[in-house]
């Protein structure tokens, strides 16, 4: 028990207790916040080493990025500079390089003026003589043109006609007479023609010839594929159009698809194109399967089954012409593509194996080599299988191609360049394979030709024999290649029937086109007819 006095005791003793340990944990505090405080420090100076390491790495770093820089700096400079240097120079040589065209032109500029003032003064002096001429002769042509007045005048007074009435007898007289000089120098320039044996020789072998001929096949701008129904056009068109449009793009022609029941029109002017066209829709169709990754794979097939095709073609017709020495394989190609290609629908390979022919047996004929004769026809025309590549015609172009390729004749390459007389023609095998062509283009048949176009052009041909003056009758006869002409015998006699005859055939060379030649026939007879009673 505590008493009224202890109390008082106890509340100082607990007082003091509390004091003291306030006093202890200030103490402790104060001991920990030194410490702390100490820690602190040392880490601040342990970041501030940090940090002065970092920013001597930073500042090191940054000398070696500045010296890279530099250095970069100095390389691109220098490359630069040497750039610059080799640009200088190229200028310079192009300077130097115009510096002496323009010396030269300056030289020539220079002659060409020194040579004007020669000509300049030296055509000065010609004026000056013409007009000095030209005087003279105006002064003479007045004292003749007052003697010529002088005579007329003694003239009419003598004769007893006027200008007019004389102008026309004497027009008329000279017409006479010119009629049977110009008649009889025909006759005598057609007798020395038929007196040039070896040139008369060959029109008749060439007239002989004509008889020659071999079937054509000419194709045309289109063909035909032939479907199992009608169902089939879809499948060829495809979704949206795409088959059609990819069968197109791979082959290069058109594909008609229109209301005409069981075929589809292949439509191309490259032959070839088209035959590859044709060929690889045939194989489509009987595969049945029809999109576009195959219509590729069957038409890159094909075209290397034509491409074969064509070589062979070639080759069989080398072998067939017998040319002689081996032809380039790039030749043999142009050959094999002849039989692709027409030319007023007749068969270019067959018309050019054709001219081969008939060449080597004219050569044969006549004594010269058949075999180089045959080799400059079969190449005659091989400028058509490239003519729609290259500028030029198909002469030019078939020359320039077999010399490219190998063909060093200079009579083959005459011939392929002057069998349409583009060129002056100074070798006897173009002769011989221009008159072979002739052959082989004009006999019947060879070139169709529509029904219309036929009648007219043998119109044509009586029509304008028919406009001279004394022509009765005029037929045009063997398919047009020669016409008979009828004069009257009253109105022409027989030495001017020779001078109608030459005008009717040079009439027809001016108004008219036709291939080959026309033989041109003035028939005049008399008929007297007696009764006897």
């Amino acid at each position: 028990m505590f008493t009224a006095e202890g109390i008082p005791i106890l509340v100082l003793v607990a007082l003091a207790g509390t004091g003291i340990g306030f006093a202890v944990a200030r103490a402790v505090m104060r001991t920990r916040l030194r410490v702390d405080e100490a820690r602190v420090h040392d880490l601040e100076g342990q970041a501030q080493t940090r940090a002065n390491d970092i920013l001597e790495l930073a500042r090191k770093d940054a000398e070696r990025l500045a010296k890279d820089a530099e250095l970069r700096m100095k390389d691109d400079v220098f490359r630069k500079r040497e750039d610059f240097n080799r640009e200088m120079e190229s200028l310079r040589t192009e300077l130097r390089d115009l510096e002496r065209r323009a010396e030269k032109r300056e030289d020539a500029a220079e002659q060409r003026h020194q040579e004007l003032q020669k000509k300049e003064r030296e055509l000065e002096h010609h004026l000056k003589k013409h007009h000095e001429r030209k005087e003279h002769v105006e002064k003479r042509s007045r004292e003749l043109e007052v003697l010529i007045k002088e005579a007329t005048e003694r003239l009419h007074d003598l004769s007893g006609m006027s200008r007019e009435q004389a102008e026309k007898v004497l027009l008329e007289r000279l017409e006479v007479e010119m009629t049977g000089e110009i008649a009889s120098r025909l006759q005598k320039h057609e007798e020395r023609y038929r007196l040039e044996g070896e040139q008369k020789a060959r029109e008749i072998l060439a007239t002989a010839i004509q008889r020659y001929a071999s079937s054509h096949t000419a194709d045309t701008t289109v063909s035909t594929v032939d479907i199992p129904s009608d169902d089939m056009k879809g499948r060829i068109i495809g979704r949206e159009g795409r088959n059609i449009r990819t069968f197109e793009k791979a082959t290069g022609v058109d594909v008609i698809v229109d209301d005409t029941p069981g075929v589809v029109i292949v439509s191309a002017f490259d032959n070839v194109r088209r035959e590859t066209a044709r060929l690889a829709l045939t194989k489509l169709i009987a595969d049945g399967r029809i999109h576009p990754t195959r219509i590729e794979e069957v038409v890159a097939e094909t075209q290397k089954e034509i491409e074969k095709h064509i070589m062979e073609v070639g080759r069989a017709a080398v072998e067939e012409a017998d040319v002689g020495a081996p032809v380039h394989e790039k030749i043999v190609h142009l050959l094999g593509r002849l039989k692709f290609r027409t030319s007023y629908s007749q068969n270019v390979l067959q018309h050019s194996l054709e001219v081969a022919h008939l060449c080597g047996m004219m050569a044969a004929e006549i004594g010269l080599n058949a075999q180089l004769a045959r080799r400059c026809a079969l190449l005659h025309d091989v400028g058509k299988a490239a003519d729609h590549e290259m500028e030029g015609g198909h002469p030019k172009i078939g020359a320039e191609l077999a010399k490219r390729y190998g063909e060093t004749n200079k009579d083959v390459l005459h011939a392929i360049a002057g069998h349409h007389d583009d060129i002056t023609i100074d070798h006897i095998y173009t002769v011989l394979v221009a008159a072979a062509d002739a052959i082989s283009a004009s006999r019947p048949g060879a070139r169709r030709e529509t029904l219309e176009k036929y009648v007219k052009r043998m119109a044509d041909l009586e029509a304008v024999a028919c406009g001279f003056v004394g022509i009765e009758h005029a037929f045009a006869i063997q398919a047009g290649r020669e016409l008979r002409v009828i004069a009257n015998a009253h109105q022409i006699s027989d030495s001017e029937s020779l001078k109608v005859c030459h005008d009717i055939a040079r009439a027809i060379e001016q108004q008219l086109d036709y291939p080959g030649e026309i033989k041109v026939t003035v028939v005049r007879e008399t008929r007297t007819v007696e009764f006897a009673r």
